[in-house]
């Protein structure tokens, strides 16, 4: 009584790097690092999409698993790996551990604690388009006039530098490209034959919102600017998209509610797979707004390299029109 008397009001007192240590059973200890891992909730997972981050808003460890869409603190991971309703009982759950661990002659210290110096873009070398990012972008049916409708652009190489430091890296490739805004800014860039790293965020943005015309009845919520771009390439005449930055991210509640006053109706088209399942839930659950669901195959824009448009635009119509007007009347 005394002990669970104790414990129950500390979850405080727990380093917060222990909790990350042991029940993502690190192989190292946390020390200001990031550290990228297999998901601890998708045993699908063949690349590494669970990250433990230091977090320069909380100056604390936080998680995000980008394979199932999931993320928070540490007593979210207890969380969700022991399928705890309440957050009061993983923080209980969370106390009582660490001081069996402490009874059983654990301590815990974090040795010679250093904020990981991250890289940042700090420039790009654009190139003109060429047959290698025809072959890459035309399996999609996307060509350069629509890309650089929807500005981007091809980049020969780009540079990072690291934080409070004159480290420079270059990085170059054949199939480099810059996502920016209508003014010119830079906000992502997209390496699509790599494994990590294929993405490199510059500042939030929602995708598309620049094209916007808000003289459409609809609007489509897609997964990237990829679908978006595929999306628009389809040539629905009464409705155009925006993709989040993820489709594990939810666009705030003011622009979703902005949203539904501008057009007549509002849905997402996510991935085919867990993850684009449960954020199309989210978004069902939090805004109201109903998914399309298109079961061809992951994604749109595989979609239309394994069917072709024409194939992937009549399976896509009778979804796509029931989520955004409730009937099966075909959208135009």
């Amino acid at each position: 009584m005394l002990r669970t008397k104790h414990l129950i009001g500390n979850i405080s007192e727990v380093p917060i790097e222990w909790v990350f240590e042991t029940y993502l059973t690190l192989g190292e200890k946390l020390s200001g690092q990031d550290v990228r891992i297999k998901s601890a909730f998708n045993p699908k997972d063949k690349d590494p999409s669970l990250f433990i981050y230091h977090s320069k808003t909380s100056n604390r460890y936080k998680w995000k698993d980008f394979s199932v869409g999931k993320g928070g603190d540490g007593v979210e991971l207890v969380q969700e790996l022991f399928n705890m309703g309440k957050r009061f009982d993983a923080a209980l759950k969370i106390v009582n551990d660490y001081n069996d661990f402490l009874l059983k002659g654990g301590s815990h210290s974090v040795a010679d604690f250093k904020i990981r110096s991250k890289y940042q873009i700090k420039s790009i070398k654009p190139r003109n388009w060429n047959t290698l990012d025809v072959k890459y972008w035309g399996k999609y049916k996307i060509g350069s006039k629509l890309l650089e409708h929807f500005n981007v652009q091809p980049l020969e190489s780009f540079t990072l530098e690291k934080e409070d430091s004159d480290q420079l890296l270059v990085i170059k490739g054949t199939k480099i490209y810059g996502y920016h805004r209508k003014d010119g800014s830079l906000f992502k860039i997209y390496q699509p034959m790599m494994k990590l790293h294929k993405f490199f965020k510059v500042k939030d943005y929602i995708q598309g919102v620049d094209q916007l015309t808000f003289k459409k009845d609809y609007l489509v919520i897609c997964s990237s600017l990829k679908d978006l771009l595929t999306f628009t390439k389809m040539g629905f005449k009464n409705a155009e998209g925006i993709a989040p930055d993820s489709e594990n991210v939810l666009i705030p509640e003011r622009i979703i509610l902005k949203a539904k006053e501008k057009y007549k109706g509002v849905c997402t088209l996510f991935d085919n797979d867990d993850a684009g399942i449960r954020s199309m839930m989210k978004y069902k659950d939090k805004y109201g707004i109903p998914g399309a669901h298109l079961k061809l195959e992951k994604d749109l824009a595989e979609c239309v390299e394994v069917h072709g448009i024409n194939n992937t635009r009549e399976n896509l119509y009778p979804v796509l029109t029931k989520a955004l007007t409730g009937s099966i009347k075909q959208l135009p």
